[in-house]
């Protein structure tokens, strides 16, 4: 079972993250942020996960501690549920429209973190969540999930439409690196032997 659960507690949030490789994209996300909690539905929906989170944060504050570990608890779900990765496709890409929003993302699960940031929100908020935290939230999960991580903008004016367009192609990208590759499913994915 490619299954992990995640506890993360500090000072500032409480974070429990239970996630299923082999879902349907089934969700029961709580954060106390709405946008951000619509984000990670999306997330989710399009990736095929199974995704249950639970954030109690410092919200008083604002919304940035509550999203960054969430992202840091969610990439070390992901990675401790794909164990050694042997039979994953490894990369997976997509670019997907929006309305006037088109994103791109390419992902490695190579264990090696990195994230190439090409995004600009027009607005500082959606709403009452702070744009910049797409950034954070998407630079925590790529570090704690040891994923090479390229988002791209296309096109776009609206900061919502960018934003739900980065989660979506990164979740169908994602789905595409998760899935056993039916073709080598008893190997790892590099020539190394290990990833």
């Amino acid at each position: 079972m490619r299954t992990a659960e995640i506890r993360r507690t500090t000072a500032e949030t409480e974070i429990a993250v239970r996630v299923d490789l082999d879902g349907t994209g089934q969700y029961d996300n709580s954060t106390g942020v709405g946008f951000f909690d619509h984000m990670l539905d999306q997330l989710a929906r399009h990736s095929l996960i199974d995704m249950e989170i639970r954030a109690k944060g410092d919200l008083h504050i604002d919304d940035h501690h509550t999203v960054e570990d969430t992202g840091i608890a969610l990439g070390q779900a992901l990675a401790q549920a794909l164990g050694d990765k042997r039979g994953i496709r490894r990369y997976g890409e997509c670019h997907l429209p929006m309305d006037d929003a088109q994103v791109r993302a390419a992902l490695d699960l190579s264990g090696r973190p990195f994230l190439v940031w090409n995004l600009q929100m027009p607005t500082a908020k959606i709403g009452s969540f702070d744009t910049e935290l797409v950034r954070e939230f998407f630079q925590a999960f790529s570090t704690h999930g040891g994923i090479t991580l390229h988002i791209d903008q296309l096109h776009g004016f609206n900061s919502h439409h960018i934003a739900e367009a980065a989660f979506k192609a990164v979740a169908r990208a994602l789905r595409l690196a998760v899935e056993t590759d039916p073709r080598k499913a008893d190997a790892v994915p590099s020539t190394k032997g290990t990833l």
